[in-house]
């Protein structure tokens, strides 16, 4: 009967067969942990790309306004001033008053202008009434003065008659002298009023187309308008227009609603034509500009919805809004002193465009803000792509 073959291990050799069997189940451990690790961050980056993968944010963003600048339309020394900063007010609103008494002259001046410019046209019109009366009195007188050559002209005809006979008598003797010179100073008379009623005929004449004259030039102002419509008329109404208009701009009015801001009148001041007295902000109507980095803006577009928090309010009050439109630049092109890459040494630095967001009336009523407030922005580039 043999044994059956035996072997003796060394206990050095067992020690060594347990660190490797300890070995392997640790990489398998580890090799386990890294595959666990690597399914959660792609789990996390889908999860992230599905919910933020389509938005872009910055917190360099501010609250801005179309304000609008109150300047005063006519000069004078402001009597009143009916509004501080800080005020809330409405469109149509007065805000200040400017002395008017210099206003009131000026329109009761140009009133005055303007009746006289009428009273000018009725009194044309009577002229030329007056004017056509004169005419047709011209033209009887002219017809009595062609009766009166022709009455004068027959005279002349049978005193030049009676000389020739007379002539005749004389060269025979059967006529005194005297009675022969009787006959010729008919005749020179004859012949004398024949050129004074001929002289008398053009007087009238030229009288008649004096007054026509007259006439045609008077009716070239008048014709065709009436005492409403004529020029002189027209321009003393304008003057009467711009004068009312001056009074009424004594009192300073609200363009629109919104807050007082930078008033700089005060009662007793001088002011111009154009000087610029305080500004409306409208509260209701403020938009963001959110300085967005250029490497966020290629998936942006105009009509993208955006989220918004202020700083005013934190982020348990919500904005929402609208893409409106891109600056024309970027804040360094705009800036006082533009940089100038070209010269010296250059470092690349990220530049940010200032992008507009409309902001929703509604929520603006409710939670309202003001111009130049920090506010954190958050555009869907997922929308009206």
């Amino acid at each position: 009967m043999t044994d059956a073959p035996t072997t003796n291990a060394s206990p050095n050799d067992e020690l060594e067969a347990q660190a490797d069997l300890q070995a392997k189940q640790k990489r398998k451990k580890m090799l386990k942990i890294f595959a666990f690790i690597v399914i959660a961050i792609a789990i996390l980056y889908a999860i992230w790309a599905l919910v933020f993968g389509n938005t872009v944010e910055t917190d360099n963003a501010y609250v801005g306004a179309e304000t609008a600048a109150v300047t005063s339309m006519v000069s004078g020394q402001v009597e009143k001033v009916l509004v501080s900063d800080t005020q809330q007010v409405k469109k149509g609103d007065v805000l200040a008053i400017i002395d008017n008494r210099d206003a009131k002259i000026a329109l009761a001046q140009a009133e005055a202008q303007l009746a006289k410019a009428k009273r000018q046209f009725t009194q044309s019109s009577a002229n030329s009434s007056s004017l056509s009366s004169q005419i047709l009195i011209s033209s009887d007188d002219i017809n009595s003065a062609k009766a009166q050559v022709a009455q004068a002209e027959v005279a002349f005809t049978q005193a030049q008659q009676e000389f020739s006979r007379r002539q005749q008598l004389n060269a025979t003797g059967a006529i005194s002298k005297e009675e022969f010179s009787k006959a010729q100073s008919a005749l020179d008379n004859a012949k004398a009023s024949v050129n004074v009623e001929k002289a008398v005929l053009a007087q009238t004449e030229s009288k008649r187309k004096a007054a026509q004259s007259n006439l045609d030039a008077n009716e070239a102002l008048i014709r065709g308008t009436s005492q409403s419509s004529t020029p002189d008329v027209l321009a003393a109404q304008a003057v009467v227009d711009q004068a009312l208009l001056d009074l009424q701009r004594t009192e300073i009015k609200a363009p629109l609603d919104g807050v007082v801001a930078g008033r700089s009148i005060q009662v007793g001041q001088r002011v111009a034509a154009g000087s610029s007295l305080m500004k409306i902000v409208p509260i209701s109507e403020l938009y963001v500009d959110a300085n967005f980095k250029e490497s966020q803006l290629k998936d942006v577009k105009v009509g993208q919805k955006a989220t918004l928090t202020s700083d005013l309010y934190g982020k348990k009050v919500e904005y929402h809004g609208t893409v409106i439109g891109f600056s024309g630049g970027t804040g360094s092109a705009f800036a006082l002193i533009p940089a100038q890459n070209a010269t010296g040494n250059w470092i690349k630095v990220v530049q940010r465009l200032p992008v507009r967001i409309k902001l929703d009336p509604k929520e603006l009523a409710e939670h309202p803000l003001r111009v130049g407030l920090s506010m954190n922005a958050e555009v869907d580039t997922s929308t009206a792509k």
